[in-house]
């Protein structure tokens, strides 16, 4: 069974929290929360663990029947860039994040056997690379890193 996706050592906000906090964000960047965007945001918080966006359709669908997926893949890219998502690349998949977490640098452990991703502020874990990526004069404006692994559970089951 996947892990939720939590952020260590940053506080939980809670779900009306974070919806305000994705508004306010929104807004102050001059762009709309629509009530998909909303929606998508809403099942990433639901889900446990990474969240593929065709496992997002089914509950997107109206009369019409379900979502189309650029339409879900257009909210993800833009829940992404407002540092509301993380997408996880090795998984193809998306977590919700809590708000301003996505500003900084993160690290995933990702379980191989049940899916779980764990985010962590990866802090002084990139300090080494921050150097030497201004060593060659790059600036580095955001990391993430995955890492697969097995889980604490899926240890314990083995």
């Amino acid at each position: 069974m996947p892990h939720d996706h939590s952020h260590a050592h940053a506080p939980a906000l809670s779900r009306p929290e974070q919806l305000r906090e994705a508004e306010t964000r929104c807004t102050a960047a001059g762009e709309s929360f629509t009530p998909l965007r909303r929606r998508v945001f809403e099942l990433l918080m639901d889900h446990r663990g990474p969240a593929k966006a065709y496992d997002l359709l089914p509950e997107l669908g109206g009369d019409q029947g379900p979502a189309k997926p650029p339409t879900v893949y257009r909210a993800l890219d833009f829940l992404v860039r407002m540092g509301l998502a993380h997408r996880i690349e090795s998984l193809n998949a998306f977590v919700a994040c809590d708000i301003g977490a996505c500003e900084r640098s993160t690290i995933f452990l990702i379980c191989e056997k049940c899916g779980g991703a764990e985010e962590f502020d990866a802090g002084h874990a990139l300090v080494d690379l921050a150097e030497a990526a201004s060593k060659d004069g790059f600036k580095i404006r955001r990391t993430m890193i995955e890492v697969s692994g097995l889980c604490s559970e899926c240890q314990a089951a083995a």
